[in-house]
């Protein structure tokens, strides 16, 4: 076989994997056809080329195959190529630390870089606060392949999704992994007197009827502004939490679902600020005491709610995650 026959029939190799791959995982399926320096130099090019994504140094570096005409890098377009996985490495550690700090998760931006990139266990911190981080980080690779596939969003890839977030596999028939919730769930809040109120929200049986409205929106919804983009995320992440489908991780899959429609579109993820928990929490709050329970005949977004407040909050946090990665 010819050197250039055996390049693409290792890059058609590359493209067939579901999954990141590392240099020694892809050295052992071509062990005696291709030295380990070619493959090197081969990914080295393909990098350049906008083929793979890189991420991780050293030991740590995996590579993710990625069509030139995804959708998934319309944001990064501007961007050097040599600098596009740099950006998305960021945007990786950025967008996992704030979401899961939102959770309580105690480590923070530097730690989790350091247990991303390099695989590192942080001393004195929860293993499974570790463990939340790897899972957030898979759980975006997720939605980039989910984004890269350009097909219609269905519960069964949300339950992948769920399975990735909630990296603790306990057993409990009243938390189901994967799964729609099987018992009611709420949340204490103060209303905006100060008084403590009880969030209800949907009722299980209520789930899938709502989460099939919602999932209408996400994948019939167009963007053709950054205001629609913006607007667009509000009313995805306020919808998907306010349903609640989930028995726990509602949170870090809204903030990672809402962000779908940007991304088809070319935009930038919208990452909501770790420093704003309280106004993040208080707006969310506002806005679903006013909307009330979520029912099939509500639907999962009741005509007198107003979400203009959860909106111009995100437009903050849009603004502020745009100059982090430095994107005009």
């Amino acid at each position: 076989m010819n050197h250039k026959t055996l390049k693409q029939r290792v890059l058609n190799y590359i493209q067939s994997l579901k999954s990141d791959f590392s240099l020694p995982e892809l050295k052992t399926s071509f062990n005696d056809e291709v030295s380990e320096r070619t493959l090197r130099r081969w990914l080295v090019q393909w990098v350049e080329e906008g083929l793979l994504i890189r991420t991780g140094q050293k030991r740590a570096t995996r590579y993710q195959y990625q069509p030139k005409s995804q959708p998934l890098i319309g944001f990064l377009n501007d961007v050097p190529k040599e600098q596009r996985a740099y950006v998305l490495a960021k945007l990786r550690d950025i967008w996992t630390y704030s979401s899961t700090s939102l959770e309580g998760n105690t480590l923070t931006q530097g730690e989790t870089f350091e247990v991303l990139e390099y695989g590192l266990t942080i001393a004195g911190k929860p293993l499974k606060d570790h463990q939340e981080v790897v899972g957030h980080a898979r759980a975006i690779e997720l939605v980039y392949q989910l984004v890269s596939s350009n097909q219609p969003i269905t519960a069964e890839h949300l339950f992948e999704l769920h399975k990735a977030v909630q990296t603790e596999k306990i057993m409990d028939i009243y938390a189901p992994v994967g799964e729609w919730k099987n018992e009611p769930n709420g949340t204490n809040a103060l209303d905006s007197e100060g008084q403590h109120i009880f969030i209800q929200y949907a009722l299980p049986q209520s789930v899938p009827n709502l989460m099939a409205e919602w999932l209408d929106f996400i994948n019939t919804c167009e963007i053709h502004s950054l205001n629609e983009a913006i607007e667009t995320y509000a009313k995805a992440h306020i919808g998907f939490v306010h349903i609640h489908p989930f028995a726990d991780g509602n949170g870090r899959m809204a903030r990672l679902l809402a962000n779908i429609p940007l991304l088809k579109s070319g935009y930038p993820p919208l990452v909501i600020d770790a420093a704003q928990r309280r106004h993040y929490i208080h707006s969310l709050a506002r806005y679903q005491i006013e909307a009330g329970q979520l029912n099939t005949k509500t639907g999962v977004w009741p005509q007198h709610s107003n979400s203009d407040k959860f909106i111009q909050f995100c437009a903050d946090c849009y603004e502020q995650t745009r100059q982090q990665l430095k994107l005009n």
